[in-house]
């Protein structure tokens, strides 16, 4: 499909983990940069060796690929991705990233693997948190990183001034969807002696612990951070795949030889992760392409490295400048790329002109609105409308001036009978201007039977007379066989012939600019029809992004309040009813919208009729 992903072989770095600091791969960029579907992004963390590599090469559909290594040293530096057609949703891109093993002794850097953890969590739609054993203390207090995101992720630009309960309190709308992967269980999923689910197991780990101390507050903190930033939650739980003495040797098994236990899991992983993920969004519910993802990725490494902590606000800001700017641009190509075209077979008459600015604009407008995003004020719409008028006011220009050359030129060519005739002396007689006439009327039914004089066709035509009048008074002057009564009656024809000409062009300007001025009105009511239904469209997806987290939030109170934690359950009230509130606001129109957006947008163009009339040659 068009903007899919390209064939790779292989996985590429996405981000290079080198010694002065995590850097952007450009070549794996420009890759992102060539797909325009959107991406459902799969990102794998947890603890080095782990086999979080195998998980991610199932998910690509390919027995090997993500390097899984076979001793004790990771494999996986950095970040590296695999972009491959989603398997079970058309016009999709799967994008995979495998991220570098936590906690390898080898690197010694707790600082940059929270930044791994934090770009993972950034980064990805779905995040699988791989570990080996069992879900137990130890292996949450592994999990510490999810506890520092609350220094290393800012929601919006002004946080520093905001509270850091309620930054915490919105990260569940913007961060993924969270699956643990357990490898290598082996205990039996029971609780008080009943069997549980992987989920029920999963919660089970999660549950908090009543009481006001020091050591408790430390037991919760890395429950409570999941349980409150992740909107959905996931388990599944791997047995062995194979023998101890076959595990290095993973990659290269058939099938056949692994243990269907864990072939059934694996199957059941996939399964999930291939139709409950969801495409990557940003603040606001906005859907991200492969190209926006680029940017997001060099915008995020960019800010760690700049010393700052990636702000979801500021990130999506600058995505959509660079986006949007980008959409105008290629908008106002298809534009120019047309109607330059066009002015190849100038000149050409105002309506086919007309209509074709009309389906270049919509179709501008279009490639706009289909590539931007959060152009809340309109800002590169206007723009880009602004720039079509401009070019289209060129082109009119550009089409009058080859009307006018081509009709003075045919005119010219027509007249030249008539000025041999005059050098030759063939209208000095009596009844020559009887003749003159006969030969200038034939001249002008020619001339209008030539069918692409363009837009100033009888305009010249009418200039073109009026600079012949004194030549056609001098030959009725001279004809002798006319009487002074004969010759005021010709003159006043004369002058008659003169006004219906004018009428005629002036007619011809009236019917051309009508016909302008009802595409224009037209065309600019389509443009910002489509304007209002893509903002209406971003405001439901806005509205969908809260409605997920007041349901993650109200499931999370109830089961705080049937756990018997009240206080925070009553804290939590605030947070429902300040999410109540804000899908209120999202529901209704902006005071001011249509002064501020859509009135600016109708009055574009507006002058370009205007200048059209002012250079046309005032008759009143």
């Amino acid at each position: 499909m068009s903007g899919g992903p390209p064939w790779m072989p292989a996985p590429v770095c996405l981000i290079e983990n080198a010694e002065e600091g995590l850097r952007t791969v450009e070549s794996a960029l420009d890759i992102l940069r060539g797909i325009q579907q959107p991406v459902v992004v799969v990102a794998v963390v947890g603890l080095y060796r782990t086999g979080k590599s195998y998980l991610m090469n199932r998910l690509a559909g390919q027995q090997s690929g993500f390097a899984l290594g076979s001793t004790i040293e990771s494999k996986t530096k950095g970040i590296w991705m695999w972009c491959v057609p989603h398997p079970s949703k058309p016009g999709h891109t799967l994008l995979l990233l495998d991220t570098e093993g936590l906690g390898d002794v080898d690197k010694g850097d707790s600082k940059n693997d929270a930044w791994i953890f934090c770009l993972a969590v950034l980064l990805s739609s779905t995040l699988v948190y791989n570990s080996r054993g069992t879900i137990d203390n130890e292996a949450l207090e592994k999990l510490h990183y999810v506890t520092e995101l609350t220094e290393l992720i800012r929601i919006k630009s002004a946080s520093a001034h905001d509270e850091d309960d309620e930054e915490e309190s919105k990260f569940v709308r913007f961060f993924p969807d969270f699956v643990w992967a357990v490898r290598d269980f082996t205990l039996e999923r029971k609780i008080d002696g009943r069997n549980v689910s992987e989920d029920g197991y999963l919660n089970f780990a999660l549950q908090l612990r009543k009481g006001e101390s020091t050591k408790v507050a430390t037991y919760n903190l890395p429950r409570q951070c999941i349980r409150n930033f992740f909107p959905a939650r996931k388990c599944f739980t791997f047995p062995f795949p194979t023998s101890a003495k076959n595990m290095t040797n993973l990659d290269s098994m058939a099938e056949a030889d692994l243990c269907p236990d864990f072939l059934s899991v694996a199957k059941r992983f996939c399964s999930y992760v291939f139709a409950e993920s969801r495409v990557k969004t940003v603040q606001g519910g906005h859907k991200i392409t492969g190209s926006r993802f680029s940017h997001l990725v060099k915008i995020y490494v960019d800010t760690i490295n700049s010393g700052a902590v990636p702000c979801l606000e500021n990130a999506v800001v600058a995505m959509a400048e660079i986006e949007n700017q980008s959409a105008m641009n290629e908008g106002f190509r298809l534009y120019e790329q047309g109607m330059r075209d066009l002015s190849k077979t100038f000149p050409m008459d105002v309506g086919t002109v007309s209509a074709e600015h009309q389906r270049l604009y919509a179709m501008a407008t279009q490639e706009f609105l289909k590539h931007s995003f959060k152009d809340d004020g309109g800002k590169y719409m206007r723009q880009l409308m602004e720039k079509v008028s401009q070019f289209y006011d060129q082109l009119i220009t550009l089409n009058m001036e080859a009307s006018e050359k081509l009709c003075r030129k045919l005119l010219l060519d027509l007249y030249a009978l008539i000025a041999g005739n005059i050098q030759q002396g063939s209208y000095a007689k009596a009844g020559g201007y009887e003749i003159y006439c006969c030969d200038r009327d034939a001249m002008v039914a020619k001339y209008r039977q030539h069918d692409k004089k363009g837009m100033k066709g009888e305009e010249v035509l009418e200039e073109f007379l009026q600079e012949k009048n004194a030549e056609a008074n001098s030959i009725l002057m001279a004809d002798e066989r006319l009487t002074e009564v004969e010759k005021q009656m010709a003159e006043a024809r004369e002058q008659a012939r003169v006004q219906e000409q004018k009428a005629k062009a002036e007619e011809q300007r009236s019917q051309d600019l009508q016909c302008a001025l009802e595409d224009e009105r037209r065309s600019k009511e389509e443009c910002v029809a489509r304007l209002v239904t893509k903002m209406e469209e971003e405001k439901q997806l806005q509205h969908e992004e809260l409605e997920r987290a007041l349901e993650s939030k109200l499931k999370e109170q109830r089961e705080m309040m049937e756990k018997g934690f009240k206080n925070k359950a009553e804290i939590m009230s605030q947070e429902i009813e300040q999410l109540k509130k804000e899908r209120q606001q999202n529901q209704e129109t902006e005071p001011g919208f249509f002064e501020r957006v859509i009135e600016p947008l109708l009055k574009i163009g507006a002058d370009i009729l205007s200048s059209y009339l002012q250079r046309q040659p005032s008759r009143m």
